[in-house]
């Protein structure tokens, strides 16, 4: 089964532009959208709590989700590659048009090292659209962009609390739980395990290395 995921962050935006690329899009690859999921909500909402995640819920082996960038999965990266890696333990492909990405079953074993390679850049995507919402936000609103003050500082105090992030993850808390436990934003607990992450690959890869 085949879907189409929409989502805008407020009601100014329009569906519209999006169905008419995924449309476009699936009559070059000669397929056709089953289900469409429209929604408006912020990226920055848990996928549990959007119609996406009663969607990946059900999504079976062989189903692909088309969406017209990766950004309309989530607003920050840990979170699109949750999605990512629900999508491919279940070996559903997610498409992506602007990106053009065509994500399945056949790289799940590499998804660590895909994520690793994809990070940079969707980050700066994410940037990107982050800073041209803010914007809209700010004009309409009046709202100040910029990194909150003492940011950094926040993430540094992770350093040196690598077994109690690894302990209540264990645990079965979610990272946003987690996150509030450490007294720090999801974000900064989110960087701070994918560069522990990139950290360890690299460590392993330079060992592999000097052993070869």
């Amino acid at each position: 089964m085949n879907y189409g995921y929409i989502r805008v962050s407020t009601d100014k935006q329009t569906v519209e532009n999006q169905r008419f690329e995924i449309n476009r899009f699936c009559q070059r690859e000669n397929i056709a959208i089953d289900h469409w999921i429209e929604e408006t909500i912020s990226g920055s909402t848990e996928p549990e709590r959007r119609k996406l995640g009663s969607v990946l819920a059900k999504l079976q082996k062989g189903d692909v989700l088309v969406c017209a960038e990766l950004s309309r999965l989530g607003r920050s990266l840990l979170m699109i590659m949750d999605i990512l890696n629900q999508c491919l333990k279940r070996e559903v492909q997610v498409w992506t048009i602007k990106d053009n990405y065509r994500l399945g079953a056949d790289i799940s074993s590499k998804v660590l090292a895909f994520a690793f390679g994809l990070s940079a850049e969707i980050e700066r995507n994410l940037i990107s659209q982050r800073t041209k919402e803010a914007l809209a936000r700010r004009r309409a609103e009046g709202g100040v962009l910029g990194r909150p003050k003492g940011s950094r500082n926040r993430r540094r105090k992770l350093t040196g609390r690598e077994d109690d992030i690894c302990r209540l993850l264990r645990r079965g808390l979610s990272r946003t739980r987690t996150a509030r436990r450490l007294k720090v934003h999801r974000t900064t607990l989110a960087y701070f395990i994918r560069d522990k992450l990139v950290e360890i690959a690299l460590a392993r890869a330079v060992d592999g290395a000097r052993r070869g």
